[in-house]
């Protein structure tokens, strides 16, 4: 589901979909990525992450080397294949992995 530099969805069918890239993490919680651009490639290069308070916080594909990151306001989820580290803030992070529905 996800390529090195970014996460895939299945393409321009995907935009607006939550259900495609789920983020399943430790503390129990899911967390949808529902995206809002996706490249010709198929990468989502925007998105909404949806974290149950208020709704959900626009992020935007960082290029990274290896690996993706998908950064917004007071939130950051870095990430190499199916798993990824959600980052709530400097002092909360949280280990997470792509539910495959």
């Amino acid at each position: 589901m996800a390529a090195d530099l970014g996460l895939v969805a299945s393409g321009p069918g995907a935009i607006g979909r939550c259900s495609e890239i789920v983020f399943a993490c430790e503390n129990g919680r899911q967390y949808p990525l529902c995206p809002i651009a996706v490249s010709v490639a198929g990468e989502v290069v925007a998105a909404s992450l949806h974290t149950g308070r208020y709704g959900g916080v626009h992020v935007r594909m960082v290029p990274m080397g290896v690996g993706y990151r998908y950064a917004g306001r007071g939130i950051w989820l870095d990430g190499f294949h199916d798993n990824a580290l959600l980052n709530f803030g400097k002092h909360s992070q949280i280990a997470c992995t792509i539910e495959h529905p």
